[in-house]
C-alpha cells in the first residue's frame, strides 16, 4: 500500500500549520501586552522598566560607576499603596541618569532603550515594608545647560500598571526653577532631594504613593 502523501495534501497541511502558529503567536503577544498597562498619558521609553530580563531584583541596588565617581549619593524611600498608608511590596522602580559630563553614556552593544538611556541605569523592587534604596552618583545637567540635573524614574506595579514620575531633582541645583515644579506631582512627590552629608555619601529620601495624581489610573 502506498503511504506517501500527495504533494497537494502536504501543502494543505503545511498551510494549516503556518496559520495555526501565526494565531498562537498573536495570542501569545496579546497576552504579554495585556500583562502591562501604561497609565498616566504617553511616555516615551517607559517600557524600559520591563528590561531587567532574568535578573533577580532587590530592594537595594547600586548603579554603574558608583564606586569610581563622586559625589556619591544614596536615595531611599517608601512606596505606599493608593491609601497613602499601607506599604506597597513588589513595586519596581527603573532609574537612569547622565554621567558627570551630562550625557547618557553607551558602550555600543546596548539593546532596547539602553541605546538611548545609556548604561547608568538600574532597577529596585520594594520589599515587604515598601522600602527601596539605590546608590549612585550625582549626575550632571545636559552640556547645554537646558535642564537641571535629574534622575529619571518609571514605576511598574505588581498588577502591570506602569508610568513615569517626576524626576529626582536636587534642591541646591541653580538650574532648578520652582516654576517648573508641579503643584500636583505624580506619585505625590515632586522628587526634590535635599541631600545631607553622611560619611562619604550624600543622602536623600523620597516617598511615593501609587496612583497619586496619575491620570486614568483607575
Amino acid at each position: 500500500m502506498n503511504t506517501l502523501m500527495h504533494p497537494r495534501q502536504l501543502l494543505h497541511i503545511m498551510k494549516n500549520l503556518v496559520i495555526l502558529f501565526f494565531i498562537i503567536g498573536i495570542q501569545a503577544c496579546g497576552q504579554t501586552q495585556n500583562n502591562y498597562k501604561l497609565v498616566g498619558n504617553a511616555c516615551e521609553g517607559c517600557e524600559a522598566v520591563m528590561e531587567f530580563g532574568e535578573r533577580k531584583l532587590n530592594a537595594v541596588d547600586t548603579l554603574p560607576l558608583f564606586e569610581q565617581t563622586n559625589p556619591k549619593i544614596k536615595v531611599s524611600g517608601t512606596v505606599y499603596k493608593p491609601d497613602g498608608i499601607t506599604p506597597a511590596e513588589g513595586v519596581i522602580l527603573y532609574l537612569y541618569h547622565t554621567n558627570r559630563d551630562g550625557v547618557y553614556p553607551t558602550q555600543g552593544n546596548e539593546k532596547g532603550w539602553a541605546s538611548k538611556h545609556g548604561y547608568i541605569r538600574g532597577w529596585v523592587k520594594t520589599d515587604q515594608n515598601g522600602q527601596y534604596t539605590f546608590y549612585t552618583f550625582r549626575p550632571a545637567s545636559y552640556p547645554n545647560g537646558s535642564e537641571a540635573a535629574h534622575i529619571h524614574i518609571t514605576l511598574l506595579e505588581p498588577d502591570g500598571k506602569y508610568y513615569w514620575l517626576e524626576s529626582y531633582l536636587f534642591h541646591d541645583d541653580p538650574l532648578r526653577k520652582d516654576r517648573h515644579i508641579s503643584k500636583t506631582p505624580r506619585g505625590g512627590s515632586n522628587g526634590i532631594l535635599k541631600l545631607k552629608k553622611d560619611g562619604n555619601l550624600l543622602v536623600g529620601s523620597r516617598d511615593i504613593i501609587l496612583g497619586k495624581n496619575i491620570p486614568n489610573y483607575y
